[in-house]
């Protein structure tokens, strides 16, 4: 049978980021409405992989109710809450010998140490992480497409004073792990304001190279 995503890159192809992948993750960053949970859904769905967001993990969680606060507001919930809440789920028995993708998992500066240690204890090592850019104004008009849509949810975070509160958490915060993973040679930049075919033909592609070179 055809695979649904030949339409992208033919099977062989795809056969070999399995073969690379193996049991693996894949990291991937960007702004809010990047196409994380997009583009990280559409990998899972090819590789298998249970998709797995450090934000909805939280927020899922019964959480200290100072950490609840500052979720809510747009920051980031403070490293230690973050560690002893989310990395736990990467060491799930229903995950063993299957890899993860990741959305945004250690977003602030000194947690990819913790995520790399995590991952790799639990056999998930990362392979490779994706960042997808975005610019702010592109941002601002999905938030607005998002609001009168009303699809996200009602989530705390999503009003536009949390929006702007986002963003500079991102800039202060997560750059720095971002560039920490280029640093050590795992990351892959994005255009994410392509349309979404493109931009998952990008990830594809990115991640063939990865596979290929990594075989050289």
């Amino acid at each position: 049978m055809k695979s649904l995503y030949t339409c992208y890159m033919d099977n062989e192809q795809l056969s070999t980021i399995k073969e690379w992948l193996g049991s693996g993750s894949i990291n991937i960053f960007g702004y809010p409405y990047a196409g994380k949970d997009t583009h990280g859904g559409s990998l899972a769905e090819i590789f298998d992989a249970p998709l797995l967001s450090g934000g909805d993990i939280l927020r899922n969680s019964v959480i200290p109710e100072h950490v609840k606060t500052i979720v809510d507001s747009g920051e980031l919930a403070p490293t230690e809450d973050y560690i002893r809440i989310v990395l736990p789920y990467l060491s799930k028995s229903e995950f063993q010998g299957r890899p993860l993708i990741l959305s945004s998992v250690g977003r602030w500066k000194g947690e990819e140490e913790g995520v790399l240690e995590a991952t790799a204890a639990s056999n998930h090592a990362i392979k490779a992480v994706v960042y997808l850019q975005l610019s702010e104004d592109t941002v601002r008009k999905r938030w607005q497409t998002s609001q009168e849509a009303d699809d996200r949810g009602g989530r705390a975070d999503d009003d536009a004073a949390a929006l702007e509160v986002r963003f500079q958490e991102f800039k202060n915060k997560t750059l720095p792990v971002i560039e920490a993973y280029r640093q050590k040679g795992l990351l892959i930049e994005v255009n994410s304001e392509a349309s979404k075919q493109e931009v998952f033909e990008n990830i594809l592609a990115r991640l063939y190279l990865k596979a290929t070179s990594h075989k050289s």
